[in-house]
């Protein structure tokens, strides 16, 4: 039956790989990418092993619980991710619970990141060469570590099943995501400084390091990883508790994990529609009832209530904390007029930016622009509408922050024509571009955390083309801004009234064109679009 369920996973991964080049291109660069990772991991436990054995014995033990965490908790704001051998597909067929749960563990990890976590655990062993008989307590604990990734990992997305239907819980876990993403560089900056100024020495470190690995050792998450460190100390009873606290550890998620799908398929979520109170159009009653007015009312609506763009907004807001956090970090008064100085431009680029790939997060609504025959003009001012909306007021706001924070009234005239002409003019060239190379996005109700196979090859090409234009015709703009800044007296501020002017022309010019260009593209290349639109979702 595991043989039976590893030979389906293949099959549907070599079928996935027929159907789109670029998904066979984006596995390629994964695993290549993954590789890559696990052959450092190996010279790295080789040469610690040799060289530092004690050391090495206890990051082994923090950076392998830090994996299973991140097999435990990663997928809950990814859900969905891996779905080709859902267990709700097989509630119809009589197969076994055990024999269930022994299949799909086996095909989860014919992945890439399956795979890659074997690798890292046999990696990991290898530490012990000159040390056999830590090397066969490390052999003991490596099954009992990827047990816990993959089951872990089950066990906790099965029971969230019926929660994470839900759009509005859906919502909270990408929003409690993004928060931990935001906060983490910051976060590990500011540790970092702290740390540098106690200046601890290399062994008040590796006994830092000591202290936690004994406590992490005897949790579930390094409880594998720690037995060898416990048996290189010569501390056996230790490493044998080690090793029953990953075992049993492992039964209870094998339980739990047997016990959440059984009930899934005795209690199976209503598929259905709920039936919600409906009043009025919505924003639909607040646009001109024009084909533009309709599809920015459709656009505005999906910034406002799909995560997978109002997620992309909720950076914006984080963006000034992150640029003082940083700069104060630094210590130097420098730093902070540097980052005040990229935080309007730089937020206005991210905005222009953010539609490059509207029409792939339409998938099958775009069938009614094709089908109505919706103006290209239409579609490409109807897009950029509810952007400018809120993209104008938020650079200017962020361009009358940096000054107050950085007490240079001078800069807000040259800081206000590059933000708003970049604002501008990468959202023409978002325009243009847009209706010309799309890649595969999450599809509507999907977690925007999600990275559908054969993304990223397409999305690299899409976003790196983007991102040079944006910047080649922003070049005029951007050296006139820098000459305001840098050059003193009236010079300098006359030159930062003449960027106020030429910034927004540039970039009305730019965004005009990119407008006209898309448009033509898009009335020439629907059915093209929509076509390769539906092909994400085969």
């Amino acid at each position: 039956m595991v043989g039976s369920f590893v030979r389906l996973k293949l099959t549907l991964m070599a079928n996935t790989f027929r159907r789109s080049g670029w998904q066979t291109v984006g596995f390629v660069i994964g695993a290549v990418h993954a590789l890559g990772l696990v052959a450092l991991a190996l010279v790295g436990a080789v040469v610690g092993g040799w060289h530092a054995p004690a050391l090495t014995a206890e990051i082994i033990t923090l950076a392998g619980a830090l994996v299973v965490l991140g097999w435990w908790f990663v997928p809950i704001f990814l859900f969905g991710v891996d779905a080709t051998l859902d267990p709700q597909r097989f509630a119809t067929y009589a197969i076994p619970r055990r024999s269930l749960l022994a299949g799909l563990s086996a095909a989860s990890l014919v992945t890439i990141p399956g795979a890659s976590t074997v690798l890292l655990v046999l990696a990991a062993t290898l530490a012990w060469l000159r040390s056999p008989a830590v090397l066969a307590v490390a052999l003991a604990g490596a099954p009992l570590a990827v047990g816990l990734c993959v089951v872990g990992s089950r066990a906790a997305t099965t029971a969230l099943s019926g929660v994470m239907e839900s759009r509005r819980s859906r919502e909270v876990f990408t929003l409690v995501g993004l928060v931990l993403v935001l906060a983490l560089s910051p976060v590990l900056n500011l540790v970092a400084n702290r740390l540098d100024g106690l200046e601890l020495t290399a062994e008040q470190v590796r006994l830092a390091l000591a202290d936690v690995g004994a406590i992490v050792g005897w949790t579930p998450l390094g409880a594998p990883w720690g037995m060898a460190e416990a048996a290189l100390a010569g501390q056996w009873l230790v490493a044998l508790g080690r090793l029953a606290v990953a075992a049993l550890a492992l039964v209870a998620l094998w339980w739990w994990w047997g016990w959440a799908l059984t009930r899934s398929f005795e209690r199976p979520s209503s598929s259905g529609p709920r039936r919600e109170r409906i009043k009025g159009l919505g924003l639909f009653e607040r646009f001109p009832a024009t084909p533009i007015g309709a599809v920015a009312a459709r656009v505005a609506t999906y910034w406002l209530r799909d995560p997978r763009y109002s997620g992309s907004l909720l950076v914006i807001p984080a963006l000034p904390v992150i640029l003082i956090i940083a700069a104060k970090s630094g210590g130097d008064q420098a730093d902070l007029s540097v980052m005040m100085l990229v935080l309007a431009p730089f937020t206005a680029w991210i905005l222009g930016f953010l539609p490059h790939n509207d029409i792939a997060y339409d998938h099958t609504a775009f069938a009614l622009h094709v089908a109505t025959g919706v103006p290209g003009r239409a579609d490409r001012w109807g897009r950029l509408w509810p952007l400018f909306g809120f993209g104008v007021p938020v650079t200017v706001l962020f361009a009358g922050l940096s000054v107050v924070i950085t007490g240079r009234p001078g800069w807000l005239p040259p800081l206000l024509g590059l933000s708003l002409g970049t604002l501008a003019a990468a959202a023409g060239v978002s325009a243009a571009l847009s209706a010309r190379w799309l890649y595969p996005v999450p599809k509507p109700g999907e977690s925007p955390f999600k990275q559908p196979q054969g993304a990223m090859s397409a999305s690299l090409v899409a976003q790196g083309a983007n991102m040079g234009l944006s910047t080649a015709v922003n070049l005029p703009t951007f050296g006139l801004a820098m000459a305001a800044f840098l050059v003193p007296g009236r010079l300098g501020l006359a030159l930062g009234w003449v960027t106020l002017v030429v910034g927004p022309v540039i970039g009305v010019l730019v965004l005009v064109l990119g407008v006209r260009w898309g448009a033509k593209t898009m009335e020439r290349r629907g059915p093209e679009l929509l076509q390769q639109v539906m092909s994400y979702g085969a």
